[in-house]
């Protein structure tokens, strides 16, 4: 099993790499491969170009810029995204990589009559997002609605590869949180690639 794991933060010593540094560590001890990237220390721009953009509707999407990412998203498996969500969003950083990484011809198709995209990922088995956030659970799920969560499961990944697994943890009030209410929160995290692997090996 191949498992891209993305992270989107600028600090290496953050929460979110000690998440990715536990994830990783599980994925491998599983022994499946992991694929790294962490968009900023690739140095990775989030910014469609014009070249792409004006190739959404093109016979041939311009993916020069973005090859080897693309390329990544291709031959994964299971995806893992371990992030701080910002503002109730992605940092740019990620939305960014979505935005030029998961496109037409690769990650979807769009229909002749520019009716509902069909989805082309059909060998990636699933996805999970990790996540901290700042701010508390109620507001979250009562004010927002859950909309990193929303926008993840139904506007990306069951889109573009239908029948993927969805998987979700997120760490409230992280800027504040106590040694034991991590520890439980690292269980869960990893609890949930467990079952997605699991999951993702049974197909």
């Amino acid at each position: 099993m191949r498992v891209l794991l993305v992270s989107a933060h600028p600090l290496q010593d953050s929460l979110t790499g000690h998440l990715v540094r536990l994830l990783a560590d599980r994925i491998t001890t599983r022994g499946a491969v992991v694929e790294r990237l962490d968009l900023y220390a690739a140095g990775f721009s989030p910014v469609l170009t014009a070249a792409e953009r004006r190739s959404t509707y093109a016979e041939t999407y311009d993916i020069r810029a973005v090859a080897a990412e693309v390329a990544q998203l291709e031959r994964a498996d299971l995806v893992v995204l371990v992030f701080p969500t910002w503002w109730f969003g992605l940092p740019a950083m990620l939305k960014g990589w979505i935005d030029r990484v998961w496109v037409p011809g690769h990650a979807y198709d769009h229909a002749s009559d520019l009716g509902p995209i069909s989805g082309r990922l059909t060998g990636l088995r699933g996805l999970l997002a990790v996540t901290t956030l700042g701010g508390p659970a109620w507001a979250d799920w009562l004010v927002m609605r859950r909309p990193v969560r929303r926008m993840l499961r139904w506007g990306v990944l069951k889109v573009c590869a239908p029948k993927a697994r969805f998987g979700f943890a997120a760490l409230y009030r992280a800027e504040d949180v106590s040694p034991a209410r991590l520890a439980a929160f690292e269980a869960r995290a990893l609890r949930a690639l467990d079952r997605l692997m699991d999951q993702a090996a049974a197909i």
